[in-house]
């Protein structure tokens, strides 16, 4: 028993106590008890994506999400041709399957939404015919780091661009470094879908480190930018769900928790007492050992704030978001680090002054 007197874990108890598998995910037909009741979708549980692995589902007007359960990416069927936009290589030729399930039009147009891998690398199974339309950063970085798996783009714009296809509009808009360079917002006027991928994952927080994203202060300001659009549904790129515009809204509340904590803990595990105590604790020959009894002071003081934080409705946010208990820790160290970085510093250390060891 743990010291809690919790019943301990083990591979082989954890199925029997928790409904997961030996891996830790949850077995097919059961919820995770750590996330949100119901977050796991009924179509997990079908025969069907249990055999070939992947749900194709027609958000409106010929707008379709497909999705592998872990990876999500989107087509439009125009008339005139299949417009993809990604292609991770969780889902490979299952894209190429779900387009087939609902037209025998081809696909004629790929729209990358950045350069990651992990969301394009399977556009080679489009063939060579098709036209890839990007940010310029992302052609360049293509081009920097060349990947067959994932063709140079054949169209690149700077800022805003309307890709029309057979009288079907998707509004492609650079607004700057967010997840990372080149990273692109595709808005469908006529369906009211809006893709943003890696900034928000509808239903669950992000994975960890806000989904690996490189420009923190960028991605926070990509939560307001994405409320400025006009849109029903969205894509988000990752786990499981589509998004309704409440579910959206709800994201973005937990991160300004996540931010709010984070620029707490910052400001308290800041003064020079505190910070002479931590340091002085670990030893004045161990910087890096206080420095990382420092870090994780205020991650763990972030997350307790999240965790124990009443949301808009009085519940949780376990009981909201599927991956809160598991993911505000990564989230607390890298928003309170990009505090640190890159917002406006409080002061400098002055001619003659001592304390502090360091400014934060």
């Amino acid at each position: 028993m743990c010291p809690s007197g919790q019943k301990t874990i083990t591979a082989d108890s954890a199925p029997d106590f928790y409904g997961i598998d030996h891996y830790g995910f949850p077995r097919v037909g059961e919820d995770d008890p750590s996330d949100p009741k119901g977050y796991y979708p009924p179509y997990l549980r079908s025969e069907r994506f249990q055999k070939y692995g992947y749900h194709v589902e027609e958000l409106r007007d010929g707008f379709y999400w497909v999705t592998s359960a872990g990876y999500d990416a989107a087509f439009v069927v125009t008339g005139e041709g299949v417009v993809a936009i990604d292609a991770p290589p969780t889902l490979g030729e299952n894209m190429l399957a779900a387009i087939e399930e609902v037209t025998d039009q081809p696909v004629t147009h790929v729209v990358y939404s950045h350069w990651h891998a992990d969301h394009i690398g399977a556009a080679s199974v489009f063939g060579p015919d098709v036209e890839i339309v990007a940010h310029r950063i992302t052609k360049e970085l293509l081009e920097r780091f060349p990947d067959p798996k994932r063709p140079v783009p054949t169209r690149t714009f700077e800022n805003d661009y309307v890709l029309d296809v057979g009288g079907v509009e998707l509004h492609l808009s650079y607004k700057g470094e967010n997840h990372c360079p080149g990273n692109i917002f595709v808005y469908a006027p006529r369906q009211k879908v809006l893709t943003a991928v890696d900034i928000l994952s509808p239903g669950s927080v992000t994975f960890m480190h806000c989904d690996a994203s490189q420009n923190i202060s960028g991605w926070y300001e990509a939560h307001s930018q994405i409320l400025e659009y006009d849109f029903d549904f969205f894509v988000g790129g990752h786990h499981m769900h589509y998004g309704t515009r409440e579910q959206v809204e709800l994201c973005v509340e937990y991160f300004a928790d996540v931010l709010e904590g984070a620029t707490a803990a910052v400001e308290r595990f800041s003064g020079s007492d505190v910070l002479v105590g931590i340091l002085a604790g670990a030893g004045q020959d161990r910087v890096f050992v206080g420095t990382e009894n420092w870090i994780s002071s205020m991650a763990n003081y972030t997350t307790r704030h999240v965790l124990e934080k009443r949301t808009s409705n009085g519940q949780l946010w376990w009981e909201r978001l599927a991956g809160a208990t598991t993911q505000t820790k990564y989230h607390a160290y890298t928003v309170l680090e990009s505090i640190r970085l890159e917002r406006p510093r409080p002061d400098y250390r002055m001619r003659g002054t001592n304390p502090p060891p360091f400014q934060t």
